[in-house]
């Protein structure tokens, strides 16, 4: 430890090592403001429980957007962190054409066959790419893609039925729950769910319903997590 916190002090960075248990009000005030930000887009989407998944996703999708604005205590009044560290700048036209969680059709590669050349996802976030490519949230894998080319449709109702026993299965109750990579439930901040007014209740299950089974995705296949994110997306562009 004394090694590394030499080499970041030759950097010009001051290591500040805490004690355990210690509160870093700055800290967890960014950790408030993220979970806040993942509870409001939650309230716009047509589910009731999120798996796992979404939820990932949504955090990164916030993640995203804080980096990409200015902030006022920031090294730089006008520059975002985004465009500080990458070099890249948001554009409303390009960037800003999707809400998290609009259902897609985004095209794929074809010939001139019978198979579809569209397949069914979840919009997740901008790439941040200067052509205005998006992620989303592939139906018929299960992972993320990258698409240039996309049709937005209303939510089907058996999309959002199937998202809800994808929750079931994930052994989700109702509302929103952070957890760290092993799945162990983050402890929550003083505002926490239960002051919300909604109770943690079983998620029905209509036994007659059979197996789910939404264009391929197993749902008895373990939870993608935070490492699976962007490192297996198919960015194949048409």
């Amino acid at each position: 430890m004394q090694h590394i916190q030499q080499t970041i002090q030759q950097k010009g960075v001051i290591l500040n090592i805490c004690s355990a248990n210690e509160h870093i009000p700055e800290i967890e005030r960014y950790i408030r403001t993220l979970k806040e930000r993942v509870r409001s887009i939650a309230t716009i989407l047509p589910f009731r429980e999120y798996p796992p998944r979404l939820i990932v996703e949504m955090v990164y999708n916030c993640v995203f957007w804080l980096n990409s604005f200015p902030h006022r205590d920031g090294e730089h009044d006008l520059l975002s962190p985004r465009a500080i560290m990458m070099g890249q700048k948001i554009h409303y036209d390009r960037h800003c054409k999707l809400e998290f969680g609009t259902y897609i059709q985004v095209h794929e590669k074809h010939n001139n066959s019978m198979e579809s050349r569209m397949s069914g996802t979840i919009a997740l976030c901008p790439s941040g790419n200067e052509q205005g490519g998006h992620y989303f949230l592939s139906l018929h894998t299960g992972k993320g893609v990258l698409r240039h080319h996309w049709i937005a449709l209303p939510m089907p109702n058996y999309l959002v039925d199937a998202v809800h026993r994808l929750a079931a299965t994930a052994k989700q109750t109702r509302g929103i729950k952070f957890t760290d990579k092993a799945g162990n439930i983050i402890m929550e901040d003083d505002e926490s769910d239960a002051d919300s007014g909604l109770e943690d209740e079983p998620i029905p299950v209509d036994d007659d319903m059979g197996d789910v089974y939404i264009e391929g995705i197993d749902v008895n296949q373990e939870t993608a997590g935070v490492d699976d994110h962007i490192h297996n997306i198919e960015s194949t562009e048409t």
